[in-house]
């Protein structure tokens, strides 16, 4: 693995505002960033007409990462900026530029009609294969959005960043899930919000007598529970504020309302081998589709 961010580039909106935070990312990290232009090879018959001879068509695709790295090399003088032109599968590709990177980051489109997020098939599909950190970008994202307000009110990126927030299981917390937010708080000075969710007792539906002993008892152990998996990571970066948040509820839910104002939401997906195919998780999947901050999702063992 190389140290750099990698960004997928293809010249839409949302990859656009991806490219921004990936470099972003890069100064934070203090790693080079690289640009990856995947152009899908066209049937031979389409890339010989008129308007699309293989001259112009060279010209366009190339003059795509020449031009968003000359722009990120403006605005960020400092970073190490290197692009890469490749032809083939985009997912294949992708996902090989993502074993080769810290992360990979993505754009996502803007809400589609049924009130959620749009993900591409394309993105989608690197998520659920990737064994790296890849992160879904907005479109639109921009660098304040990731920062509290300032004194009137309006997002500064002078001011401090908003929480990085972490869904977590902890009947099976993963070190690379926990390393990853803890590490990303760590690099914005931001604050950490763990959010657990866990079911309500069987019994609430019929309203036994002792429900709400039962209930009490439940929220006390679902509590302790996540303060000690997290005690260790609270030793390892002492700098780090750590909110807990232990609700009985949906943890798709419960994720995405406690992302409203954060500047990074992180979730984990299980690597697994399966004649089904991949497979993302509910909670992951809420995430990628309803919350409006950058989604970090981790794959882990």
């Amino acid at each position: 693995m190389s140290r750099t961010v990698t960004v997928g580039l293809d010249g839409s909106p949302e990859s656009r505002a991806a490219a921004e935070w990936a470099a972003r990312e890069a100064t934070l990290r203090g790693v080079p960033l690289k640009i990856v232009h995947v152009w899908a090879e066209m049937p031979a018959h389409v890339a010989q007409a008129p308007l699309l001879g293989p001259e112009s068509d060279q010209h366009w695709i190339e003059r795509i990462p020449r031009e968003a790295a000359e722009g990120i090399r403006l605005v960020h003088p400092g970073l190490e900026v290197n692009s890469e032109q490749l032809t083939g599968n985009v997912v294949e590709i992708l996902c090989e530029a993502a074993g080769s990177a810290e992360l990979l980051v993505l754009g996502s489109r803007g809400f589609g009609a049924i009130g959620g997020f749009v993900v591409g098939s394309v993105s989608l599909s690197v998520v659920a294969r990737a064994e790296r950190p890849v992160v879904l970008v907005r479109a639109g994202e921009q660098a304040a959005d990731e920062h509290r307000t300032d004194q009137a009110g309006v997002p500064a990126v002078a001011a401090p960043f908003r929480p990085v927030v972490l869904a977590l299981d902890t009947d099976d917390p993963d070190d690379t899930l926990l390393e990853f937010a803890f590490d990303a708080a760590a690099r914005r000075e931001a604050s950490l919000r763990v959010v657990h969710g866990w079911p309500e007792p069987p019994t609430s539906f019929y309203r036994f007598p002792g429900d709400a002993e039962l209930y009490d008892s439940l929220e006390r152990r679902q509590a302790a529970a996540l303060t000690e998996v997290l005690r260790p990571w609270r030793q390892k970066f002492p700098g780090v504020e750590v909110v807990e948040a232990s609700r009985c509820g949906s943890a798709a839910q419960i994720l995405v309302n406690a992302s409203r104002d954060a500047s990074l939401a992180v979730v984990g997906r299980r690597i697994r081998t399966s004649h089904l195919g991949a497979h993302i998780g509910h909670v992951t999947h809420a995430a990628l589709h309803h919350v409006t901050a950058p989604v970090a999702v981790v794959a882990h063992g």
